[in-house]
Protein backbone atom coordinates (compact mmCIF):
# COMPACT_ATOMS: atom_id res chain seq x y z
CA UNK A 1 0.00 0.00 0.00
CA UNK A 2 1.33 3.54 -1.36
CA UNK A 3 0.48 6.52 0.63
CA UNK A 4 -2.24 7.98 -1.48
CA UNK A 5 -3.96 4.01 -1.06
CA UNK A 6 -3.61 4.44 2.47
CA UNK A 7 -5.16 8.22 2.50
CA UNK A 8 -7.98 6.60 0.65
CA UNK A 9 -8.31 3.45 2.63
CA UNK A 10 -8.05 5.52 6.10
CA UNK A 11 -10.46 8.74 4.75
CA UNK A 12 -13.98 7.23 6.21
CA UNK A 13 -11.49 6.22 9.98
CA UNK A 14 -11.47 9.87 10.88
CA UNK A 15 -15.08 10.35 9.98
CA UNK A 16 -17.01 10.67 13.48
CA UNK A 17 -20.75 11.57 13.86
CA UNK A 18 -22.78 12.38 17.44
CA UNK A 19 -25.39 15.06 17.21
CA UNK A 20 -25.90 15.01 21.25
CA UNK A 21 -23.58 16.80 23.83
CA UNK A 22 -21.56 14.16 26.09
CA UNK A 23 -19.49 15.21 28.70
CA UNK A 24 -16.72 17.53 27.27
CA UNK A 25 -17.97 16.70 23.69
CA UNK A 26 -20.22 19.54 21.65
CA UNK A 27 -22.19 17.31 19.41
CA UNK A 28 -22.64 18.73 15.73
CA UNK A 29 -26.01 18.28 13.19
CA UNK A 30 -23.86 16.34 10.50
CA UNK A 31 -20.59 13.89 10.28
CA UNK A 32 -17.14 16.26 11.26
CA UNK A 33 -13.53 14.98 9.96
CA UNK A 34 -11.13 14.45 12.95
CA UNK A 35 -7.06 14.55 12.51
CA UNK A 36 -6.28 11.33 13.69
CA UNK A 37 -7.92 7.28 13.15
CA UNK A 38 -7.43 6.86 16.72
CA UNK A 39 -6.02 7.95 20.17
CA UNK A 40 -4.84 11.67 20.23
CA UNK A 41 -6.92 14.36 18.95
CA UNK A 42 -10.72 12.86 18.51
CA UNK A 43 -12.47 15.92 17.56
CA UNK A 44 -12.95 18.92 15.01
CA UNK A 45 -9.89 21.53 15.16
CA UNK A 46 -10.65 24.47 13.46
CA UNK A 47 -7.79 25.34 11.20
CA UNK A 48 -6.71 21.75 10.64
CA UNK A 49 -10.26 21.40 8.74
CA UNK A 50 -9.42 23.86 6.05
CA UNK A 51 -6.40 21.66 4.79
CA UNK A 52 -7.84 18.38 5.70
CA UNK A 53 -10.60 20.05 3.32
CA UNK A 54 -8.44 20.39 0.38
CA UNK A 55 -7.75 17.01 0.71
CA UNK A 56 -11.11 15.98 0.74
CA UNK A 57 -12.54 17.48 -2.36
CA UNK A 58 -9.54 16.16 -4.44
CA UNK A 59 -10.14 13.15 -3.06
CA UNK A 60 -13.57 12.92 -4.43
CA UNK A 61 -15.17 13.54 -1.40
CA UNK A 62 -16.76 17.15 -1.39
CA UNK A 63 -20.38 16.45 0.58
CA UNK A 64 -18.12 15.58 3.28
CA UNK A 65 -15.86 18.66 3.21
CA UNK A 66 -19.43 20.15 3.00
CA UNK A 67 -20.31 18.77 6.05
CA UNK A 68 -17.55 20.15 8.17
CA UNK A 69 -18.09 23.89 6.85
CA UNK A 70 -21.85 23.73 7.78
CA UNK A 71 -20.70 22.24 11.26
CA UNK A 72 -18.57 25.49 11.39
CA UNK A 73 -21.08 27.62 10.82
CA UNK A 74 -23.65 26.04 13.15
CA UNK A 75 -21.08 26.15 16.05
CA UNK A 76 -20.64 30.29 15.17
CA UNK A 77 -24.08 31.00 15.23
CA UNK A 78 -24.42 28.78 18.36
CA UNK A 79 -21.54 30.58 20.32
CA UNK A 80 -20.76 33.96 18.11
CA UNK A 81 -17.44 32.36 17.08
CA UNK A 82 -15.77 29.64 15.85
CA UNK A 83 -14.14 27.63 18.76
CA UNK A 84 -10.67 26.09 18.67
CA UNK A 85 -12.54 22.54 18.58
CA UNK A 86 -16.29 21.30 19.39
CA UNK A 87 -15.34 20.36 23.02
CA UNK A 88 -16.55 22.59 26.01
CA UNK A 89 -12.98 23.33 27.21
CA UNK A 90 -11.95 24.98 23.81
CA UNK A 91 -15.21 27.66 24.19
CA UNK A 92 -12.37 30.11 25.73
CA UNK A 93 -10.62 30.61 22.66
CA UNK A 94 -10.71 30.49 18.27
CA UNK A 95 -7.70 29.38 15.83
CA UNK A 96 -6.45 31.00 13.29
CA UNK A 97 -9.66 31.89 10.89
CA UNK A 98 -9.64 29.64 7.49
CA UNK A 99 -13.56 29.25 7.37
CA UNK A 100 -13.79 31.77 4.35
CA UNK A 101 -11.48 30.10 2.07
CA UNK A 102 -13.57 26.66 3.01
CA UNK A 103 -16.32 28.65 2.04
CA UNK A 104 -15.00 29.91 -1.26
CA UNK A 105 -13.16 26.32 -2.09
CA UNK A 106 -17.03 24.42 -2.10
CA UNK A 107 -18.67 27.71 -3.32
CA UNK A 108 -16.44 27.54 -6.23
CA UNK A 109 -17.24 24.04 -7.19
CA UNK A 110 -20.69 23.81 -6.42
CA UNK A 111 -22.04 27.39 -7.67
CA UNK A 112 -24.77 27.54 -4.38
CA UNK A 113 -26.03 30.62 -3.68
CA UNK A 114 -28.45 29.96 -1.07
CA UNK A 115 -25.86 27.59 0.42
CA UNK A 116 -23.32 30.99 0.50
CA UNK A 117 -25.77 32.95 1.77
CA UNK A 118 -26.05 31.01 5.04
CA UNK A 119 -22.22 30.96 5.22
CA UNK A 120 -22.17 34.54 4.75
CA UNK A 121 -24.29 35.31 7.57
CA UNK A 122 -22.30 33.21 9.65
CA UNK A 123 -19.02 34.69 8.46
CA UNK A 124 -20.17 37.80 9.35
CA UNK A 125 -20.09 36.90 13.02
CA UNK A 126 -16.96 35.26 13.03
CA UNK A 127 -15.51 38.58 11.78
CA UNK A 128 -17.54 40.33 14.22
CA UNK A 129 -15.69 38.10 16.62
CA UNK A 130 -12.31 39.00 15.92
CA UNK A 131 -12.71 42.74 15.29
CA UNK A 132 -14.61 42.77 18.66
CA UNK A 133 -12.72 40.62 20.85
CA UNK A 134 -9.20 40.57 19.02
CA UNK A 135 -8.95 44.43 18.04
CA UNK A 136 -5.59 46.18 19.72
CA UNK A 137 -5.14 49.86 19.99
CA UNK A 138 -3.06 49.85 16.92
CA UNK A 139 -5.98 48.93 14.82
CA UNK A 140 -4.91 45.33 13.84
CA UNK A 141 -5.77 42.12 15.86
CA UNK A 142 -3.74 39.85 18.04
CA UNK A 143 -4.31 35.87 19.07
CA UNK A 144 -5.67 35.98 23.03
CA UNK A 145 -8.69 34.50 25.14
CA UNK A 146 -11.27 34.99 27.22
CA UNK A 147 -10.29 33.50 30.94
CA UNK A 148 -11.04 33.03 34.12
CA UNK A 149 -8.13 33.40 37.21
CA UNK A 150 -8.14 29.50 37.36
CA UNK A 151 -8.14 28.77 34.11
CA UNK A 152 -4.96 31.89 33.70
CA UNK A 153 -3.28 29.64 35.95
CA UNK A 154 -4.08 26.78 34.67
CA UNK A 155 -2.47 27.78 31.28
CA UNK A 156 0.40 29.21 33.41
CA UNK A 157 1.44 25.57 34.75
CA UNK A 158 0.65 24.65 31.38
CA UNK A 159 3.33 27.10 29.86
CA UNK A 160 5.80 26.22 32.35
CA UNK A 161 5.55 22.53 31.08
CA UNK A 162 6.01 23.21 27.55
CA UNK A 163 8.87 25.69 28.32
CA UNK A 164 10.33 23.94 31.09
CA UNK A 165 10.81 26.43 33.43
CA UNK A 166 9.29 26.78 37.47
CA UNK A 167 6.02 28.20 38.06
CA UNK A 168 6.67 32.29 39.38
CA UNK A 169 5.59 32.92 42.85
CA UNK A 170 4.78 36.45 41.84
CA UNK A 171 1.15 36.75 40.86
CA UNK A 172 1.78 38.99 37.71
CA UNK A 173 4.72 36.95 36.36
CA UNK A 174 2.26 34.11 36.84
CA UNK A 175 -0.89 35.89 34.86
CA UNK A 176 1.54 36.85 32.54
CA UNK A 177 2.88 33.09 31.62
CA UNK A 178 -0.82 32.50 31.37
CA UNK A 179 -1.73 35.11 29.00
CA UNK A 180 0.94 33.77 26.71
CA UNK A 181 -0.13 30.72 26.76
CA UNK A 182 -4.03 31.09 25.77
CA UNK A 183 -2.38 33.69 22.79
CA UNK A 184 -0.37 30.74 21.66
CA UNK A 185 -3.31 28.27 21.95
CA UNK A 186 -5.12 30.56 20.07
CA UNK A 187 -2.75 31.41 17.37
CA UNK A 188 -2.72 27.20 16.84
CA UNK A 189 1.76 27.44 17.25
CA UNK A 190 1.40 26.35 20.76
CA UNK A 191 4.39 27.18 20.83
CA UNK A 192 7.11 29.10 19.32
CA UNK A 193 9.76 31.68 19.74
CA UNK A 194 8.54 34.13 17.49
CA UNK A 195 7.70 36.67 20.28
CA UNK A 196 8.49 34.92 23.42
CA UNK A 197 6.27 35.24 26.52
CA UNK A 198 4.86 38.64 25.47
CA UNK A 199 3.22 37.31 22.59
CA UNK A 200 -0.47 38.53 23.55
CA UNK A 201 0.91 41.85 22.97
CA UNK A 202 1.67 41.53 19.80
CA UNK A 203 -0.48 42.00 16.51
CA UNK A 204 0.69 38.78 14.83
CA UNK A 205 1.36 38.70 10.92
CA UNK A 206 -0.68 35.57 9.74
CA UNK A 207 -3.62 36.11 11.51
CA UNK A 208 -4.33 39.78 9.93
CA UNK A 209 -3.08 38.10 6.79
CA UNK A 210 -5.65 35.69 7.28
CA UNK A 211 -8.52 38.36 8.59
CA UNK A 212 -7.47 40.18 4.92
CA UNK A 213 -8.15 37.63 3.65
CA UNK A 214 -11.76 36.77 4.94
CA UNK A 215 -12.44 41.07 3.79
CA UNK A 216 -11.07 39.96 0.35
CA UNK A 217 -13.34 36.64 0.41
CA UNK A 218 -16.49 38.72 2.03
CA UNK A 219 -16.18 40.95 -1.21
CA UNK A 220 -16.10 38.38 -3.62
CA UNK A 221 -19.09 36.77 -1.96
CA UNK A 222 -20.72 39.99 -1.53
CA UNK A 223 -20.53 40.61 -5.80
CA UNK A 224 -21.43 37.25 -6.19
CA UNK A 225 -24.71 37.56 -3.70
CA UNK A 226 -25.24 40.83 -5.01
CA UNK A 227 -26.08 42.24 -1.85
CA UNK A 228 -24.34 46.06 -2.03
CA UNK A 229 -21.64 44.99 0.58
CA UNK A 230 -18.55 44.42 -2.23
CA UNK A 231 -17.13 48.33 -2.09
CA UNK A 232 -17.29 48.20 2.02
CA UNK A 233 -15.42 44.88 2.25
CA UNK A 234 -12.80 45.73 -0.14
CA UNK A 235 -12.83 49.02 1.53
CA UNK A 236 -11.84 46.95 4.82
CA UNK A 237 -8.95 44.81 3.30
CA UNK A 238 -7.32 48.14 1.64
CA UNK A 239 -7.59 49.59 5.23
CA UNK A 240 -5.39 46.49 7.09
CA UNK A 241 -3.60 45.88 4.11
CA UNK A 242 -1.91 49.90 4.63
CA UNK A 243 -1.84 49.65 8.51
CA UNK A 244 0.29 46.19 7.98
CA UNK A 245 2.69 47.78 5.88
CA UNK A 246 3.18 51.12 8.09
CA UNK A 247 3.31 49.13 11.30
CA UNK A 248 4.60 45.56 9.95
CA UNK A 249 6.58 45.74 7.36
CA UNK A 250 10.36 46.32 7.61
CA UNK A 251 12.54 47.65 4.52
CA UNK A 252 15.98 46.49 6.01
CA UNK A 253 15.00 42.95 6.48
CA UNK A 254 12.01 42.20 3.67
CA UNK A 255 9.57 41.11 5.29
CA UNK A 256 6.16 41.47 7.28
CA UNK A 257 6.79 41.05 10.83
CA UNK A 258 4.63 40.68 14.23
CA UNK A 259 4.68 44.27 15.72
CA UNK A 260 4.37 44.88 19.38
CA UNK A 261 1.79 47.39 19.98
CA UNK A 262 3.04 48.16 23.38
CA UNK A 263 6.64 48.88 23.01
CA UNK A 264 6.65 50.01 19.24
CA UNK A 265 8.95 47.21 17.86
CA UNK A 266 8.85 44.47 15.72
CA UNK A 267 9.95 40.60 16.08
CA UNK A 268 12.93 39.53 14.14
CA UNK A 269 12.52 36.12 13.72
CA UNK A 270 12.06 35.20 10.11
CA UNK A 271 9.53 32.23 9.98
CA UNK A 272 6.88 30.85 8.04
CA UNK A 273 4.48 33.64 9.35
CA UNK A 274 5.89 36.00 6.70
CA UNK A 275 4.64 34.01 3.84
CA UNK A 276 0.89 34.45 5.00
CA UNK A 277 0.79 38.04 3.28
CA UNK A 278 1.92 35.87 -0.17
CA UNK A 279 -0.74 33.09 1.00
CA UNK A 280 -3.68 35.66 1.32
CA UNK A 281 -2.43 38.47 -1.26
CA UNK A 282 -2.12 41.08 1.55
CA UNK A 283 1.33 42.24 -0.20
CA UNK A 284 2.38 43.82 -3.64
CA UNK A 285 4.61 42.51 -6.19
CA UNK A 286 7.99 43.95 -5.12
CA UNK A 287 7.57 43.10 -1.38
CA UNK A 288 6.72 39.45 -2.28
CA UNK A 289 10.07 39.47 -3.99
CA UNK A 290 11.67 40.44 -1.12
CA UNK A 291 9.80 37.79 1.27
CA UNK A 292 10.85 34.95 -1.32
CA UNK A 293 14.42 36.01 -0.59
CA UNK A 294 13.95 34.63 2.53
CA UNK A 295 13.67 31.23 1.56
CA UNK A 296 17.14 29.96 2.12
CA UNK A 297 16.40 30.56 6.15
CA UNK A 298 13.87 28.13 6.50
CA UNK A 299 14.29 25.67 3.62
CA UNK A 300 15.68 22.88 4.27
CA UNK A 301 16.23 18.91 2.48
CA UNK A 302 13.02 17.80 2.95
CA UNK A 303 10.79 20.93 3.08
CA UNK A 304 10.45 24.59 5.36
CA UNK A 305 10.80 24.89 9.10
CA UNK A 306 8.64 26.72 11.38
CA UNK A 307 11.39 29.54 11.53
CA UNK A 308 15.25 29.71 11.06
CA UNK A 309 17.64 27.66 12.93
CA UNK A 310 19.16 30.15 16.15
CA UNK A 311 20.91 30.02 19.11
CA UNK A 312 18.31 31.70 21.29
CA UNK A 313 15.57 29.40 20.21
CA UNK A 314 13.72 27.43 23.26
CA UNK A 315 13.33 24.69 20.94
CA UNK A 316 9.34 24.28 21.18
CA UNK A 317 7.14 22.40 18.47
CA UNK A 318 6.48 25.53 16.13
CA UNK A 319 10.44 26.06 16.05
CA UNK A 320 13.10 25.06 13.94
CA UNK A 321 13.67 22.03 12.48
CA UNK A 322 10.14 21.53 12.87
CA UNK A 323 7.89 21.12 9.48
CA UNK A 324 4.34 21.14 9.83
CA UNK A 325 1.97 20.17 6.89
CA UNK A 326 -0.08 23.25 7.22
CA UNK A 327 2.91 25.57 6.53
CA UNK A 328 4.58 23.87 3.77
CA UNK A 329 1.12 24.52 1.99
CA UNK A 330 0.64 28.29 3.22
CA UNK A 331 4.38 28.36 1.41
CA UNK A 332 3.14 26.78 -1.17
CA UNK A 333 0.60 28.24 -2.33
CA UNK A 334 1.79 31.69 -1.20
CA UNK A 335 5.19 31.32 -4.07
CA UNK A 336 2.22 30.37 -6.45
CA UNK A 337 -0.13 33.20 -6.12
CA UNK A 338 2.56 35.26 -7.20
CA UNK A 339 3.77 33.47 -9.51
CA UNK A 340 6.71 31.64 -8.52
CA UNK A 341 6.22 27.99 -9.38
CA UNK A 342 9.84 26.46 -9.59
CA UNK A 343 10.31 27.43 -6.25
CA UNK A 344 6.58 26.32 -4.95
CA UNK A 345 6.99 22.92 -6.98
CA UNK A 346 10.63 22.26 -5.11
CA UNK A 347 9.38 22.48 -2.01
CA UNK A 348 6.21 20.48 -2.37
CA UNK A 349 8.18 17.93 -3.79
CA UNK A 350 10.80 17.81 -0.89
CA UNK A 351 7.95 16.99 1.64
CA UNK A 352 6.29 14.51 -0.61
CA UNK A 353 9.38 12.88 -0.81
CA UNK A 354 9.45 13.58 3.21
CA UNK A 355 6.10 11.72 3.70
CA UNK A 356 6.49 8.78 1.35
CA UNK A 357 10.40 8.23 2.97
CA UNK A 358 8.69 8.29 6.46
CA UNK A 359 5.71 6.11 5.24
CA UNK A 360 8.02 3.18 4.12
CA UNK A 361 9.31 3.00 7.81
CA UNK A 362 6.52 3.72 9.98
CA UNK A 363 3.55 2.82 7.56
CA UNK A 364 1.78 5.74 8.92
CA UNK A 365 1.30 9.57 8.38
CA UNK A 366 2.59 11.90 11.09
CA UNK A 367 1.45 15.22 12.53
CA UNK A 368 5.09 16.82 12.20
CA UNK A 369 8.40 15.66 10.50
CA UNK A 370 11.59 16.94 11.43
CA UNK A 371 12.47 18.99 8.00
CA UNK A 372 16.46 18.52 8.29
CA UNK A 373 16.87 15.13 8.70
CA UNK A 374 13.86 13.34 7.29
CA UNK A 375 12.24 11.77 9.94
CA UNK A 376 8.85 12.00 12.76
CA UNK A 377 9.52 15.39 14.63
CA UNK A 378 10.50 14.69 18.23
CA UNK A 379 10.08 17.29 21.02
CA UNK A 380 9.75 17.98 24.54
CA UNK A 381 5.76 18.89 24.73
CA UNK A 382 4.01 16.21 23.88
CA UNK A 383 4.36 12.54 21.94
CA UNK A 384 4.07 12.91 18.42
CA UNK A 385 0.80 11.03 17.28
CA UNK A 386 0.47 9.49 14.04
CA UNK A 387 -1.91 12.00 12.03
CA UNK A 388 -4.26 11.64 8.94
CA UNK A 389 -5.30 15.35 8.89
CA UNK A 390 -3.85 18.18 7.32
CA UNK A 391 -0.82 16.21 6.58
CA UNK A 392 -2.73 13.41 4.17
CA UNK A 393 -4.65 16.75 2.52
CA UNK A 394 -1.38 18.39 1.67
CA UNK A 395 0.01 15.58 0.61
CA UNK A 396 -2.90 14.68 -1.89
CA UNK A 397 -2.79 18.62 -3.21
CA UNK A 398 1.13 18.47 -3.45
CA UNK A 399 0.86 15.27 -5.76
CA UNK A 400 -1.76 17.01 -7.49
CA UNK A 401 0.47 19.94 -8.18
CA UNK A 402 3.13 17.93 -9.28
CA UNK A 403 1.53 16.12 -11.85
CA UNK A 404 -0.30 18.94 -13.77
Amino acid sequence: MNVKEYIEANWDNTTRFFTDDNDTLIGLPKPYTVPCCEGAFQEMYYWDVYFTNVGLIKSGRLAQAKNNVDNMCYLINKFGFMPNGNRTYYLSRSQPPFLSQMVRCIYEQTGDTKWLDECYKALEKEYEFWESERQTPCGLNRYYGKFSHDELMDFCNLLCRRFNMEKPDDKCVAEKYGKAMYSFAESGWDCNSRMGLDCYNYAWVDLNSLLFGIETDMAFFSAELKNGCENIWSEKAEQRRNRMTQLMWNDVSGAFCDYNFTENKQSDIVSIAQFYPLFSGACTLEQAKRIVELLPKIEFEFGVACCEKRDDLFGLQWDYPNGWACLQYIVVHGLLRYGYRKEALRIAEKYKCLVEKVFETTENLWEKYNVTTGEVSNNKEYKTPAMMGWTAGVYIDFCSLIEE
